[in-house]
């Protein structure tokens, strides 16, 4: 009896070693996946004539992106979502009208569509804090508030990398602390790779 004990003991042990060992081997994916990295990089520019925004502003924008999953996977068949929070470091290099810089920092909160594990849809919203030195009339302040929303696509190349493409509608003002105050709404359109963990 004692044997059978022991060697059932011995077979439950093995087994749950087993399966501690695959899941650590299972290459992460979005349904899996505790967090990622993403660095993306694009093109910006304002829409004139959208809301009060009056001046043509083009960048170059770099942005490194750190994204922690909220929940587990949810929803069935078709519809499977996770949601996340993203913290953004974005840089853009602003060389119209004239040279200059903007940066801050970036919470938005994310939703992906998981049904396919090849390519996964998402939308996210948020906003954050700019500091620019651009000399455009106005903006009047050198630091302002941002909020922004858009849609992408991760598109899986290797186990636990994806291209990232995504397209976001920016708005940037003071919020009417300073006057004048003449925002500037732009299109952003991002390519990058993620690296899920």
């Amino acid at each position: 009896m004692r044997h059978l004990i022991f060697a059932a003991l011995t077979f439950l042990i093995f087994s749950f070693s087993a399966r501690i060992y695959a899941e650590e081997k299972k290459p992460a994916t979005f349904s899996n996946a505790k967090s990622h990295r993403t660095i993306l990089g694009g093109y910006g520019q304002t829409h004139r004539n959208l809301g009060d925004t009056h001046v043509r502003v083009q960048q170059s924008d770099l942005i490194l992106q750190y994204g922690h999953f909220l929940t587990e996977e949810a929803g069935k068949s078709w519809y499977k979502v996770r949601h996340e929070i993203l913290i953004e470091l974005p840089f853009s290099y602003v060389f119209h009208p004239d040279d200059g810089i903007m940066t801050g920092i970036n919470f938005l909160a994310c939703w992906d569509f998981t049904a396919t594990e090849k390519i996964v849809p998402y939308i996210f919203a948020g906003g954050g804090l700019v500091y620019t030195n651009i000399d455009v009339s106005g903006l009047g302040s050198d630091y302002n508030g941002n909020y922004q929303g858009g849609i992408g696509i991760h598109y899986l190349i290797h186990k636990n990398t994806a291209l990232d493409f995504n397209y976001r509608l920016h708005h940037i003002s003071n919020a009417n602390t300073v006057e004048p105050n003449d925002p500037l709404n732009s299109s952003k359109f991002l390519l990058g790779i993620t690296l899920l963990k």
